[in-house]
C-alpha cells in the first residue's frame, strides 16, 4: 500500500496501535529498493495480518521523508502503538530480515496490551484497565503498558494514581532520554498549570508583556494541560527566539516533549519542527 502524508495518521499511527506497521521509504530508481520490496511483500503475505507494510515514495513525500530524517534508502522504519520503535537502512538478508519482524510481533504481555488498546479504540475504558493490568500482571516491567496506563489515568483526570505508577516505572525510561516519558512528564507539569490563573488572564499578560518569559511559559503550560498543542507551541517558540538560557532552555525542551505528545498530528509537528529549527539555527 502506498500511503501519503495525508494518509500516514490512518494507515500507519492508528494502524499501528492493532498491529505493527512497517514503513517502507523507497524510489523508482533506487535498485536495492527493488531487492528489498518485494522480500517484505513476500513477508507480510506469509505473516496473516500479524502485521501491514507500507510504503512511502520520497520523490512524492519529500515532507513525510524530512520528517523522519530519512537520508538513504531503502530506509524502513517500523511502528507500534503510533510511534517509531525500530528502523534499519539497505538491504537486510532475508533470515535478519525475519528476525527483524519477529522481535515486533506481539507475544505475552504484548497481547494483552493490544487487547487494551482495542478496548480503549472501541471506547471500553474499563476492559482496558483490566487488559493493561493483565500485561503488567504477565511482566511488572512492561514500561510501555505502564506508560499506556499513566496516559488513561492522565486523560480520566486520576492524577494520584498516573502519579503513583510513575514511581513503578523502570530508571531506564525515567532516567534516560525516553520520548514518551518525557511527554508523560510535561503532562504531569502542566497539571500544576491549574493553579495557574486563568489563560485569558495569562494571555493578558502575555499581550502586554511579549518578553514576560515566565507568563509565556506559564501560558504554554496551560495550553498543554488542555491538549492545545498548537498555541503552546507557538509561546515555546518565542520564548527560545527570546532567550535560550531561560530556566536552562526549558522552551526547546519543552517543544520536544510537545511534538512527542502530538505525533498523531504529523502535519502539525512537522510545520513547528520547521519553525523550531529556523529559530535555532
Amino acid at each position: 500500500m502506498d500511503i501519503t502524508l495525508a494518509t500516514f495518521e490512518k494507515d500507519v499511527i492508528a494502524a499501528s496501535t492493532l498491529a505493527p506497521v512497517l514503513v517502507d521509504f523507497w524510489a523508482p530508481w533506487c535498485g536495492p529498493c527493488k531487492t528489498l520490496g518485494p522480500m517484505l511483500e513476500k513477508l507480510e503475505a506469509e505473516a496473516g495480518g500479524k502485521w501491514k507494510l507500507v510504503k512511502v515514495n520520497v520523490d512524492e513525500n519529500q515532507e513525510l521523508a524530512a520528517h523522519f530524517q530519512v537520508r538513504s534508502i531503502p530506509h524502513v522504519m517500523a511502528f507500534a502503538d503510533g510511534r517509531p520503535v525500530d528502523q534499519f537502512v539497505g538491504v537486510l538478508p532475508e533470515g535478519q530480515l525475519r528476525e527483524f519482524i519477529e522481535r515486533l510481533v506481539p507475544q505475552g504481555a504484548d497481547v494483552a496490551r493490544i487487547e487494551a488498546q482495542a478496548a480503549l479504540a472501541e471506547g471500553r475504558r474499563e476492559d482496558a484497565y483490566e487488559a493493561l493490568q493483565a500485561a503488567l500482571a504477565f511482566d511488572p516491567g512492561f514500561d510501555e503498558a505502564r506508560l499506556d496506563r499513566i496516559e488513561m489515568l492522565l486523560d480520566d483526570n486520576r492524577i494520584d494514581e498516573a502519579r503513583n505508577e510513575v514511581d513503578l516505572l523502570s530508571p531506564k525510561t525515567t532516567q534516560g532520554i525516553d520520548a514518551r516519558f518525557n511527554a508523560i512528564k510535561t503532562r504531569l507539569d502542566a497539571v500544576d498549570a491549574a493553579d495557574l490563573p486563568p489563560t485569558d488572564a495569562l494571555e493578558a499578560r502575555v499581550a502586554s508583556h511579549p518578553d514576560d518569559l515566565e507568563a509565556r511559559f506559564d501560558l504554554a503550560s496551560a495550553l498543554i494541560a488542555h491538549r492545545k498543542y498548537a498555541g503552546a507551541l507557538e509561546h515555546l517558540l518565542a520564548i527560545v527566539q527570546r532567550d535560550r538560557t531561560f530556566r536552562d532552555d526549558i522552551g526547546r525542551k519543552t517543544m520536544l516533549s510537545v511534538f512527542d505528545l502530538a505525533a498523531h498530528q504529523p502535519e502539525l509537528v512537522s510545520q513547528w519542527r520547521r519553525k523550531l529549527s529556523a529559530a535555532l539555527y
